[in-house]
């Protein structure tokens, strides 16, 4: 019989994104900052990469964060609690290199944060001084803002709408922060590939080395399929064993963007059959009520 990943917990952090508790006890001891897993949600189910946010290996479980914006994360964030995942496979990936480079700038916007939270910790833990910057559409939409300030020695919030923080870009925050005169020896930045490349673009003016998190599309997570690939310093990686961490100044940002739309048509037909489906789901139970 298949092993199945029984889910312990869940939480909303914010809309459509979910916090997940989930048993997996080989991954929860061996997997480290940086990581991912491939998960399924069912025997028949689509393979997708999730970064591990967070592992208690005495419980046995590994905390994944699910952003519910394609047809497979929105049907693994409506799993609830004694459900189970097909499958969980990992530790996957090259572990972010953790090691004390001084004053660190942790940069991360949208479902980034729960991704950058495991790597301030570590950095943290390493003797690091980390200032963090935090975006996100508006307030609602932020969330790990208090376990991440217990790691930082400075926090910065920057919503599009002004709702909390400063009214801007994480960018603006950090050029404010490079133009201030402080010194800063490095960078991580994690979020939407339009963030990591303006992130990288601002880092790269000032000479700040900069790490990114790439999350292209992925089938196998061991380098066979070649969907994941990246181009980096005019080389091709592969993300899943030569990343998913990389020189943000290295990055081919145009050229991922472009294969990461690759299946936007797919997906959204998928969403159209699933939404149709709940329709009549819906209307065949309204049905069955009036008889």
């Amino acid at each position: 019989m298949m092993n199945r990943y029984k889910v312990v917990s869940t939480r909303a952090l914010a809309p459509s994104v979910t916090e997940m508790e989930v048993e997996a006890p080989r991954v929860a001891r061996k997997v480290q900052a940086g990581q991912f897993v491939i998960v399924r949600v069912d025997d028949e189910g689509e393979r997708i990469p999730l970064t591990v946010a967070g592992n208690n290996p005495d419980r046995g479980t590994i905390t994944l964060i699910i952003q519910a914006v394609g047809y497979t994360t929105k049907q693994m964030a409506a799993l609830e609690v004694g459900e189970s995942l097909a499958d969980v496979l990992g530790p996957l990936g090259m572990p972010t290199e953790v090691k004390c480079h001084g004053r660190v700038v942790c940069v991360a916007g949208g479902v980034g944060i729960a991704l950058i939270y495991p790597e301030v910790r570590a950095f943290a833990e390493a003797g690091n001084e980390i200032i963090s910057i935090l975006g996100a559409r508006s307030k609602d939409l932020l969330f790990l803002v208090e376990e991440i300030r217990g790691c930082s020695s400075e926090l910065h919030i920057a919503t599009d709408d002004g709702s909390l923080g400063r009214h801007g870009l994480v960018t603006d925050v950090l050029r404010g922060l490079l133009e201030g005169g402080e010194k800063y020896h490095y960078c991580i930045a994690i979020g939407p590939l339009p963030m990591m490349k303006a992130t990288s673009q601002l880092t790269k003016e000032f000479g700040l080395p900069t790490l990114v998190s790439l999350d292209p599309i992925m089938v196998d997570g061991t380098g066979m399929c070649g969907g994941c690939r990246v181009t980096v310093g005019g080389e091709v990686k592969f993300a899943c064993v030569d990343g998913p961490d990389f020189d943000g100044h290295l990055v081919d940002f145009d050229e991922l963007a472009q294969r990461k739309r690759a299946y936007v048509a797919e997906e959204r037909c998928l969403l159209d059959q699933q939404a149709e489906a709940l329709t009549a789901a819906r209307e065949d139970d309204d049905g069955g009520d009036s008889d």
